[in-house]
């Protein structure tokens, strides 16, 4: 099956005109892809993805696990900044860490070692690890670059679909277009068109409307 961009475009399209403002809050959209003979069993085989979209899909915060200098210059970028001295209180109280759960995670490279020790199994288990900083990075990029980041990745052994946000009812049908694009394309070099038995689209609340292939 070729999923073609035209047919991506017309499917989100379709999903908004349907559902727009049809709630009292702003609905996100969704992209949902379904694989067909694809052993999930194996480890190798499940998928794991960062996808870096041409729009970010919803207003987020990032957060940044940073000491020294790199601190410093982050908290003109970023609202929270975590030193390596204020770790331990993450990971000893569960509402920091359910705060935490609603940011997008950056750690000096210094400290990911510490941050995956006190926070890996909580923040894992959501996929909101953080990414690294690499050194001499551009940081008003990388802060850019987190916005507009999700993870695609399957579910337990048995669940042969990942499904992510693309956009919210707010955006043009271009922008969440061009965004499910960017997965399906991501998807493309795990698994081969082949392998996908189907895409669907969908806002919050509304129904799904397949991708033609």
């Amino acid at each position: 099956m070729v999923y073609e961009n035209d047919k991506v475009s017309k499917a989100v399209t379709a999903v908004l005109t349907e559902n727009k403002g049809k709630r009292k809050f702003k609905q996100s959209v969704d992209i949902a892809i379904n694989f067909r003979d694809i052993d999930f069993n194996k480890p190798e085989n499940r998928i794991t993805l960062e996808v870096t979209l041409p729009y970010a899909p919803r207003p987020v915060e990032v957060a940044v696990f940073a000491d020294g200098q790199l601190a410093v210059d982050m908290k003109k970028l970023v609202p929270l900044v975590i030193g390596s001295e204020q770790i331990a209180s993450y990971a000893s109280d569960k509402k920091k860490q359910k705060e935490l759960l609603n940011y997008s995670l950056l750690s000096q490279t210094q400290l990911m070692a510490a941050v995956g020790k006190a926070l890996g199994q909580v923040l894992g288990s959501k996929g909101k690890l953080p990414k690294p900083i690499m050194p001499n990075s551009n940081l008003p990029d990388v802060v850019e670059k987190a916005k507009r980041s999700v993870t695609l990745r399957t579910k337990g052994k048995y669940l042969p679909v990942v499904h992510c946000i693309v956009g919210n009812e707010e955006m043009t049908d271009k922008q969440v277009a061009e965004n499910a694009v960017a997965v399906i394309d991501a998807i493309k070099h795990k698994a081969t068109e082949g392998k996908i038995k189907s895409i669907y689209i969908k806002t919050t609340m509304g129904k799904p409307v397949a991708v033609a292939a």
